[in-house]
């Protein structure tokens, strides 16, 4: 059924109503000429135009009547509308978000508050204009994509680059819906834009920290099946040493070991920065951490960056995390080694200070570099989380933020001092601890030999399990191996009055070191278990340690070390 617009009606009505009052007229007037030829019939004529003239008018009071009627409903409806479009435009105008109308020429017809706070331009400055002039480049593919959309589609949605009246660029979330005329031709496009500019950063990092928890699972991982590599080696090692007289081969074999114990600390520094495993606070010889990191310095960065040292014998002790310490300086370095990708020079060097007034007894320690400087205008927004310089994927932005939060914890502060072109300094202050503390000189003790103990050696890896039976009984120990836990529950429930000692592997398959060690204990609650893992925190050897185990060892550990373990737990009660 066709509609009709009610002016339409109006029209109607209004045409009808003076077709009646024209025949009206027309009617009296020739009623009224026959009355005048014909005088005999002027009383029945009289009568008779009266009545006609009576009906007519009685049906233009009703014409008139509705016509009124749907004029002012009309006028009303017109109220109401321009009422709602009123409400309508304050709704739009309190949301945050850019709202935007612009015709099929687009040329834009409506903006709303929003809009005006996005991108800078009033209301009565933008209405008109050409709005693929004003918000985007002269070359824009996603506004072309967006445009085809939401012509064939009806709708769009997706991010948009867009310009603000200032000229800074701004990435908005932006929703298209076509709005269509009465015979269903494309009339405007509506547009609803959200900015996202200062959430891009923020979801980039975000993805970026989650890619480095996956690689700090995978580096776990690695770091355990290269501890398992490293044992059999160091192990072999000490046994060559003990067997083999010859110099040259003492010096070969010296030099391999102290590799192999390279390797395995550089594993544990990889375990506890990918897994955040942290060390208790404790008294902290700064100049034996700082000697580590010159070492990794000289190891790992390009031949290109001289490392220089300068680190006094009586540099004071400071109170703290050995891990954490450990972490800010290898961010210091390792953004010194960024800032010089052609090669320069890096300082290390600590002083004891005494800060006044009141500032108490410091050690200061400074990593300066001659690389490319930090631009006066940042050098405040370096410590803010996720704020970087580095290319995208060359950076987390949480490195200097952490070490300052790290710096904080322990009592001390951070300075940095740079120029471009010329270099950094930073200089890190700590409290330190000046009293009686001595040196710690240690003596190697040599490694007690068993009396033909029994032990029970529990590992997954063959060649471990190989090498550790073959170190013990070098140093008079008998030995059983078994391969799991099942196995050592077997040999265990056979040979418990002669096994002296277990040694088990808190990483295996088909039963695990921790149910091992609860089964060996409903076997003989006086068991005496040494755990050995190379993957393992402080947490969960604080855990193994409740658990009734005598020792704890990481992967790798050498003979000596393995033996001086089972001798102190031998002989403990």
């Amino acid at each position: 059924m066709v509609k009709f617009p009610v002016i339409h009606k109006l029209k109607a009505v209004f045409i009808l109503a003076l077709v009646v009052l024209l025949t009206n007229t027309v009617i009296t007037y020739s009623h009224t000429t026959k009355l005048m030829e014909n005088q005999s019939c002027i009383y029945i004529s009289e009568h008779k135009t009266l009545a006609i003239f009576c009906l007519a008018a009685f049906v233009n009071v009703l014409l008139l009547t509705y016509f009124y009627n749907l004029l002012q409903r009309h006028i009303t409806n017109i109220q109401q509308a321009e009422q709602k479009i009123r409400e309508q435009a304050a709704i739009l105008d309190v949301v945050s978000d850019a709202i935007l109308v612009s015709n099929i020429q687009n040329k834009i017809v409506f903006w709303n508050k929003g809009a005006e706070s996005l991108y800078g331009w009033k209301n009565e400055d933008i209405l008109g204009k050409n709005i693929t002039e004003l918000l985007y480049q002269p070359t824009s593919p996603q506004l072309e994509q967006a445009l085809s959309t939401v012509i064939n589609q009806g709708e769009w949605q997706g991010e948009l680059h867009q310009l603000s009246k200032n000229g800074k660029e701004i990435i908005v979330k932006s929703r298209w819906t076509l709005v269509k005329d009465e015979d269903g031709q494309p009339k405007s496009i509506l547009s609803v834009n959200t900015e996202v500019t200062s959430k891009k950063p923020l979801n980039a990092q975000l993805l970026r920290s989650q890619r480095l928890e996956s690689i700090g699972t995978l580096a776990s991982g690695i770091a355990h099946d290269l501890n398992n590599i490293l044992s059999p080696i160091l192990m072999a090692v000490q046994l060559l040493q003990m067997k083999s007289h010859d110099r040259q081969m003492q010096k070969v074999l010296n030099t391999l070991e102290g590799n192999v114990k390279r390797g395995a600390n550089l594993l544990k520094q990889v375990l506890s920065f990918a897994r955040g495993i942290e060390g208790k606070k404790t008294i902290v010889q700064v100049r034996q951490l700082l000697s580590e990191i010159e070492q990794i310095v000289q190891q790992t960065f390009p031949k290109s960056i001289i490392c220089q040292t300068n680190i006094p014998e009586n540099l004071w002790y400071v109170s703290g995390d050995t891990t954490q310490l450990h972490q800010v300086l290898m961010n210091l370095v390792l953004n010194a080694r960024d800032a010089m990708p052609h090669g320069g020079i890096l300082r290390i060097t600590a002083d004891n200070v005494v800060l006044t007034p009141q500032g108490g007894h410091h050690i200061t320690l400074c990593i300066e570099d001659t690389g490319l400087g930090i631009p006066a205008k940042i050098q405040q927004q370096i410590f803010e989380p996720f704020f970087s310089t580095k290319e995208v994927g060359h950076g987390t932005g949480l490195g200097l933020s952490t070490a300052s939060s790290i710096i904080d914890n322990h009592g001390g502060f951070i300075n940095v001092q740079s120029e471009e072109g010329k270099g950094t300094q930073f200089q890190v202050y700590l409290p330190a601890l000046v009293s009686n503390i001595q040196s710690v000189n240690y003596v190697e003790i040599e490694s007690p030999t068993g009396n033909a103990e029994l032990i029970l050696v529990v590992d997954d890896e063959a060649i471990i399990r190989e090498i550790t039976k073959s170190s013990l009984e070098a140093y008079n120990y008998q030995v059983l191996t078994a391969s799991d836990g099942k196995e050592a529950l077997a040999i265990y429930t056979q040979h418990q009055e002669q096994i002296s000692v277990v040694l088990l592997d808190m990483m295996m398959p088909s039963m695990d070191g921790a149910i091992a060690i609860r089964k060996l204990q409903q076997i003989n609650p006086l068991v005496k278990i040494i755990a050995i893992s190379g993957l393992l925190s402080e947490s969960h050897e604080g855990a193994i340690a409740k658990m009734g185990v005598k020792a704890f060892l990481s992967k790798p550990c050498t003979a000596k070390e393995l033996v001086q373990t089972i001798n102190s737990v031998h002989t403990s009660n």
